[in-house]
């Protein structure tokens, strides 16, 4: 009884402060989205699915978060299996680094980017002293901006769950591979890359989730065709002020997010009852 009594006290502030933080405005943000005037309606639904700029926002959503959950795969990947060959103290200092893109704001970042990516930029300047030649590609206000932009941000989320995939296989089997004359290849597309693949999925699948809710980087780095669908509740607040769309928009992204954290979680919990059952 007297535990129970004590961790009411931990837990009973965090969700009274939770409750009003989190749960009270999300209530509201529904709320608003079925509210009219007149009653409870579901107007703003169907003016949503009836919507060629909402339905073009939602597929740019998911082909630019499912690409650069993918384009972060590609090159975190590698990073952690370096790391996982390392000894755990240069492991260490390579972890640092790898967690240094968190130590500086997105917004600030993002700025950075335009002057790096820019048609004279840094990368357009040293392009052109190499080639003897005035380059200026278009690596800016477009896909490819959204592109850096956010695998920059997103890599160390790879890294991490892949790294922990990588050191958790045992060692013996690879020694045993090599004994049968396996080389590099065959024992990384037999091990390795098999037995990693948890950390892979939900690597990819929490990086797709939460870069379905990205503002500053598309905002800044994208054009009019890279919007997603927190820029357009950003359009649908200040521009239109269309709060009942906005707020319809925001539990439809939240709904979308929420089934896609559900799935991610269901796929751990069946790989963690695999390995108990092995």
């Amino acid at each position: 009884m007297k535990s129970r009594v004590d961790g009411l006290l931990y837990v009973g502030p965090v969700t009274v402060f939770l409750f009003f933080v989190l749960f009270v405005p999300l209530a509201y943000v529904v709320y608003t989205s079925f509210w009219i005037a007149g009653g409870p309606s579901l107007s703003a639904y169907q003016r949503l699915l009836g919507s060629e700029l909402f339905l073009r926002t939602l597929w740019s959503t998911f082909e630019i978060s499912i690409t650069a959950s993918v384009a972060s795969l590609l090159l975190g990947y590698p990073i952690a299996m370096h790391l996982a060959k390392q000894t755990p103290r240069k492991r260490a200092i390579y972890m640092v680094l790898v967690l240094v893109p968190f130590w500086t704001s997105i917004l600030v970042k993002s700025y950075a980017f335009t002057i790096l990516l820019g048609r004279d930029g840094l990368v357009n300047k040293l392009l052109s002293a190499a080639f003897h030649t005035q380059v200026q590609l278009p690596m800016l206000f477009n896909r490819f901006g959204v592109m850096v932009g956010m695998t920059n941000y997103l890599i160390p989320f790879i890294v991490f769950p892949v790294l922990a995939s990588l050191l958790s296989i045992d060692k013996s089997l690879y020694r045993a591979s090599e004994i049968m004359g396996a080389k590099p290849p065959r024992i990384f597309f037999r091990i390795t890359l098999p037995l990693s693949l948890p950390g892979v999925a939900a690597a990819t699948l929490s990086t797709t989730v939460m870069s379905m809710g990205f503002f500053v980087i598309p905002a800044l780095l994208g054009g009019r065709k890279d919007a997603m669908m927190s820029n357009l509740v950003d359009f649908y607040t200040r521009e239109t002020m269309d709060w009942n769309i906005a707020s319809a928009i925001g539990v439809i992204l939240l709904a979308i997010v929420t089934l896609a954290a559900m799935a991610a979680d269901q796929f751990q919990r069946r790989d963690s009852k695999k390995r108990v059952m092995a």
